[in-house]
């Protein structure tokens, strides 16, 4: 009986990949990236808060408005002299500010792109420019050291901070006040400002000088990120540090929220954008790119991803269009023509009802080819079901658990021998393919040792068999050096790390030792050694 023969165990080896989640598979579900050139490195992303929210690109010395269906360009704001920064639009999409090195902002109407005010005063370069939540004033931020408030009205400057002491490249404004402003620096500050005040009224240090901060729309929480660090902080509670995430191994350039706001994307000089859970702060995700990315957005309704780099390289990704679930549906529950459910439609048929008497039929077993030739031990053709080109291309590792079945049972001699040259050329090339995968090298090793002994006698008369076999010699000794190499390389970090743990040690103990107690001379001149 079927029932009675074991099948043969495939084994299964890790692969290497992680296991993809939901929230993965939801990140990933983008069509290909459509690349755009600029004529600089991107420092600012920003989309329009209205519908159809068009995306607006700060590089060069202009500001180009991108449509988000064509992914051309709509509109180019180029009345920059120099270098512009922090293209970003108003609450209502009407108007854009934007600062550059020319040490002033200015303001444009996204219609016409007419400049309707120049707001002058920095003495550096603008990176910095947001509208405040009441849209009647702009904020900014310059090399200058200082974050101002200007009235758009007047044109005038009602507020000037001057309490970072180095270049202030990044600054928001809180969504539930008009008042509270955050700004960062490379001072490795960061500053919570109220405007009723004539100081800042919170100073936080990052650790390193600080690329971008981030408001909850709650304004309660904030975030700030410097070096391939992430912190979070409590506003609330006096600027306690909640949590500090570090998944990218370079600085990390801007951070931004989804349209939900529960998730937390930050993108880095790495060339990678990592995407947190806002409840736990736990990487759920991840996204690459070819260059050092500078700046991000993420449309209101999470279908867009634009990421600008450091090459000048626009990445603008669409999510896929989902399929319409009476599609999937219809598609799953199309009848065969071999079902006997078509042939039963329009009939009536009987179903069970309740006290009926119900036998079940036991499906008959289906063997896969190999299976079959092991069952009735016919070794050799059990071999060669499992070196078809679809089994061993596809699934190796039903290959090599043939392999280890036969060597199991004391009879992979007899499955070896006998062969002609071009199966031994296909067995060659399946062992050189697979003898440097470590899932696979204990098997493969022996296999090829069988071989060697068997064939020795007989390969010098084939010279294809000969370059076969010597093919896979030159597969094993650039395996052998590659492991020589690494050898060499663990035997020097050895080394760097036990001199460095050394200088660690004496380092202690010199701390460890009692400083000489010092007095000064009567003329208050040189420290001199008090005696014993």
């Amino acid at each position: 009986m079927a029932s009675d023969y074991k099948r043969v165990v495939v084994k299964t080896f890790p692969s290497g990949d992680a296991d993809v989640s939901k929230e993965t598979q939801y990140w990933k579900n983008f069509e290909f990236p459509v690349t755009v050139k600029e004529f600089g490195a991107v420092t600012c992303i920003d989309f329009n808060p209205r519908k159809p929210h068009q995306f607006a690109v700060t590089s060069s010395t202009r500001v180009q408005i991108f449509d988000p269906v064509t992914n051309q360009v709509e509109k180019t704001i180029s009345r920059f002299q120099d270098v512009a920064y922090s293209g970003t639009y108003r609450a209502d999409g009407k108007l854009l500010v934007a600062g550059g090195e020319e040490k002033s902002i200015r303001l444009f109407d996204v219609s016409g792109k007419a400049v309707l005010r120049i707001f002058k005063g920095h003495n550096g370069p603008v990176h910095v420019t947001k509208f405040s939540t009441d849209n009647h004033h702009v904020m900014s931020c310059s090399d200058d050291k200082s974050v101002r408030c200007w009235d758009i009205p007047s044109e005038t400057e009602t507020r000037r901070y001057e309490e970072h002491t180095d270049y202030v490249r990044c600054g928001t404004v809180s969504a539930a006040s008009k008042d509270i402003w955050l700004t960062g620096s490379y001072d490795h500050k960061v500053k919570l400002f109220d405007l009723r005040t004539q100081a800042s009224v919170m100073t936080l240090d990052h650790g390193h000088p600080v690329e971008s901060v981030l408001m909850f729309p709650g304004g309660g929480m904030f975030l700030s990120s410097g070096g391939n660090y992430v912190k979070v902080w409590d506003a609330l509670a006096g600027g306690k540090l909640l949590a500090a995430v570090s998944n990218h191994h370079k600085t990390i350039t801007c951070m931004c929220f989804n349209g939900a706001h529960n998730r937390l994307l930050t993108a880095s000089i790495d060339r990678h954008v990592k995407v947190y859970d806002v409840a736990s702060y736990k990487l759920v995700a991840s996204l690459d790119y070819p260059a050092p990315i500078l700046s991000m957005g993420v449309s209101p309704t999470d279908n867009t991803i634009v990421v600008g780099m450091s090459s000048g390289l626009v990445s603008i990704r669409h999510r896929k269009p989902e399929t319409d679930e009476s599609e999937k549906t219809r598609r799953k529950t199309k009848l065969s023509r071999v079902s006997h459910r078509y042939y039963d439609r329009g009939h009536k048929v009987y179903t069970a009802q309740k006290g009926d008497l119900l036998i079940h039929k036991t499906p008959r077993e289906i063997l896969q080819k190999y299976d079959a030739m092991l069952k009735r031990f016919e070794h050799s053709k059990a071999l060669d079901a499992a070196l078809t080109t679809n089994v061993r291309i596809r699934t190796p590792e039903v290959t090599v658990s043939i392999l280890q079945e036969l060597i199991r049972r004391g009879v992979v001699k007899s499955a070896l021998s006998g062969r002609d040259e071009k199966w031994l050329r296909i067995m060659i090339a399946f062992l050189k393919k697979h003898i440097t995968n470590p899932n696979y090298a204990a098997t493969v090793i022996d296999i090829t040792n069988m071989l060697l002994d068997i064939y020795t006698p007989v390969i010098g008369d084939s010279d294809e068999l000969v370059s076969h076999f010597r093919r896979l010699k030159i597969t094993l000794d650039k395996e052998l050096q590659y492991h020589r190499t690494l050898l060499e390389i663990k035997g020097m970090l050895d080394t760097v790390l036990a001199a460095s743990q050394s200088v660690d040690a004496d380092a202690q103990e010199d701390s460890a030792e009692v400083e000489i107690p010092t007095e000064r001379t009567e003329s208050g001149g040189i420290p001199v050694a008090m005696e014993a």
